[in-house]
């Protein structure tokens, strides 16, 4: 299916499930497993079941409407309980946006969750300070929400979301459009590779796990998943355009009691003539990960963010 069709097809079934008032938070991969296993949650009775908890349904449980745009868009698949989606749909301050189906075990899943609340959360706050923004990026883009965020609230801004996932640039063009946003570029690109020139506002919240699978959606890269987060506070301080800004949502394995990636990231960004700040925002994310033998030194996952300007 080409994005033209993906927008037209999904964005209908996204406005029909709006209209009977679907809300969904998505939780970690952890909370669904256990929330999926308890008794008589293996058959969804609710819109939120089959689109959200990513349960088969009987057809009964489909609005006509609901049904008839969830065949269109080809994401309501026959299933011996009923009906399964392979893609589910989250609500964030009124915006419904489309990601893969749990679980994510896919190469090419389109990641959202906790973080993504965290990311858009922070990314919102720097934006009602009032920075002045005529060209942003979002890289690894995944479903679109910090480019939609950016391009809401400077609409009149070039914002550019890039991923080498095509499965996230089409969600990212589904979700734009589904939000009404017309300032959103979804750009396929290994980082920067494929997009020129500088930028007001760089944000990213990029893998930063130990993946064995090396799966582009959760896999980080380097010793504790922090390979792609310094690969991009390395860029920002080659591509930020002056007053620009690199908003850096991101993980940081923390071993005994000490924090590398801090202790790289910070004096990378200010050899790169750079004014930064480091703020942990929760001390402790996937702990269910510290069981693997990439963390089996590690104390916890922190979720920080890094803030970096050029002045």
């Amino acid at each position: 299916m080409h994005v033209g069709d993906d927008v037209v097809s999904l964005g209908a079934l996204g406005r029909a499930l709006l209209a009977h008032g679907y809300v969904f938070s998505t939780v970690t991969p952890a909370t669904h497993r256990r929330v999926n296993a308890r008794p008589g949650n293996q058959i969804a009775s609710t819109l939120a079941g089959v689109f959200g908890w990513s349960r088969p349904a009987p057809a009964s449980v489909f609005p006509t409407d609901v049904f008839i745009a969830g065949q269109a868009a080809g994401v309501l698949i026959p299933h011996h309980s009923g009906w399964l989606s392979t893609v589910r749909a989250a609500t964030l301050n009124g915006t419904l946006l489309f990601h893969s189906a749990y679980p994510t075990s896919e190469a090419d899943a389109v990641f959202f969750g906790p973080d993504t609340y965290r990311f858009v959360s922070a990314l919102s706050a720097h934006l009602l300070r009032g920075q002045r923004v005529d060209r942003a990026v979002d890289i690894g883009c995944g479903a679109g929400p910090g480019a939609i965020v950016i391009a809401s609230a400077r609409p009149r801004a070039e914002v550019i979301g890039v991923d080498i996932n095509d499965a996230a640039l089409r969600l990212t063009a589904v979700n734009a459009a589904l939000a009404g946003i017309t300032n959103v570029q979804a750009v396929r690109s290994d980082l920067l590779s494929a997009v020129d020139g500088t930028f007001d506002l760089i944000v990213a919240n990029p893998p930063y796990l130990v993946d064995p699978e090396e799966r582009t959606y959760r896999h980080g890269g380097g010793g504790l998943g922090e390979g792609l987060s310094l690969a991009i506070a390395e860029l920002a301080c080659r591509r930020l355009a002056q007053g620009g800004t690199l908003l850096l949502y991101t993980g940081a394995a923390v071993v005994d009691g000490g924090d590398g990636f801090r202790g790289a990231v910070m004096p990378l960004l200010e050899a790169g003539g750079l004014e930064a700040s480091y703020e942990e925002l929760d001390p402790d994310v996937f702990g269910e990960e510290l069981a693997e033998p990439a963390y089996s030194s590690a104390d916890r996952i922190a979720a920080v963010l890094v803030t970096a300007t050029r002045p």
